[in-house]
């Protein structure tokens, strides 16, 4: 029984752990070669070649940036993928894909010294050309695909140049440089635009800024003295218009005036006509009046005589007449001297006779 018991009691012996296969080592081991390798080849890239030009540094970088505006397209072992890329940062395997960022927000693509020539076989040459286009996002493979990443090489630098060149063919140098000038940006445009969304679909022509041409020396001095001789007969036109419109500002200042006048006077002949107007009622009123007033006193004359008239026949008898006489000659205080006076008192008598006499006889007339 003591002898089990410490058999028991013994630990148990020490197991070596089991070792790994052959092959599963190596895996491990080339997986951290290639790692560093790799990671060499990086280190050795951004040392070997700082200057180098940008495709080559998009080929061996690993990390790599696509800028705001553009989107990543990438090409593996020379074919191009249809998977792009936002704006960020991005991963990808050196020497074997190679990256490339493509705009595809406004830009603007300067095009320099187009030459061409003419109607009349004058050459002139376009010192600047500037086309503002965009590539649409959902068609950067499309494009690239036809076209590769310079396509606006192809639609828009060559050709601007073969469009001018048409423009300029079918034109002679007056409409080229004067006359049509205005119209080349939208002929333009519009040229572009239409073989672009035939072959190109995904570029987009927004507009286009064509600058002077330069023209030889010596029609640009007889352009020159053609514009000046035009200034001056547009300068002499505008004198006579201007002239025109002075006298026919003048005339139409003397018309109001004489308008302005003329109202006035009208107006103060109808203040006149008034005037007289108001004095003739006034003067007929006064006339009525003076007449009424003078056909009233003489009607109350007229009435006063007749009936003094009538009294007077009333009164006129013998009687009463010889009473006036006797009143009148006893108010008679001159003194008489002379023979002949008792013959005027005999007269009287005589009068007074002669009055007894009328009276009687029309008494008697008005009895038969």
């Amino acid at each position: 029984m003591d002898q089990r018991t410490q058999a028991t009691a013994q630990p148990p012996p020490h197991r070596r752990p089991p070792t790994e296969p052959l092959g599963q080592q190596g895996n491990g081991d080339f997986t951290v070669i290639l790692t560093v390798l790799f990671a060499f080849i990086a280190i050795s890239s951004l040392v070997m070649f700082p200057s180098s030009s940008p495709n080559l540094k998009n080929s061996l970088t690993i990390l790599h940036q696509v800028p705001e505006g553009h989107v990543g397209v990438y090409w593996v072992g020379g074919a191009l993928q249809k998977t792009t890329t936002t704006p960020g940062f991005h991963l990808k395997l050196p020497v074997i894909t190679h990256y490339e960022p493509v705009q595809v927000t406004l830009q603007t693509d300067l095009v320099r010294d187009i030459p061409c020539g003419t109607k009349g076989g004058v050459m002139i040459n376009f010192d600047r050309i500037e086309v503002v286009n965009r590539l649409k996002k959902e068609s950067v493979y499309d494009t690239l695909v036809n076209y590769g990443v310079e396509y606006d090489h192809t639609w828009i630098y060559d050709k601007i140049h073969h469009e001018i060149n048409q423009f300029c063919s079918v034109h002679s140098l007056q409409e080229v440089y004067i006359d049509m000038f205005d119209q080349i940006d939208e002929t333009m445009k519009d040229a572009l635009q239409a073989d672009c969304t035939r072959y190109a679909p995904g570029i987009e022509i927004l507009s286009v800024r064509v600058t002077k041409p330069r023209i030889p020396e010596s029609v640009r001095r007889n352009f020159e003295q053609m514009e000046e001789e035009r200034t001056k007969v547009l300068v002499s036109v505008e004198r006579q218009r201007v002239a025109e419109k002075e006298a026919e500002t003048q005339k139409k200042i003397a018309i109001t005036e004489a308008e302005k006048n003329a109202y006035v006077s009208k107006i103060i002949m109808e203040q006149k006509l008034m005037e007289k107007d108001s004095l003739r009622m006034q003067e007929e009123i006064s006339n009525k009046m003076y007449i009424d007033r003078e056909k009233s006193l003489a009607d109350a004359k007229y009435y006063q005589t007749m009936r003094e008239a009538e009294a007077n026949k009333v009164k006129l008898t013998p009687q009463f007449l010889e009473l006036k006489f006797i009143e009148a000659i006893t108010n008679n205080t001159k003194m008489f001297f002379g023979n002949k006076i008792p013959n005027m008192v005999l007269g009287q008598r005589l009068l007074g006779n002669f009055l007894q006499e009328m009276e009687g006889r029309k008494s008697l007339e008005m009895e038969a």
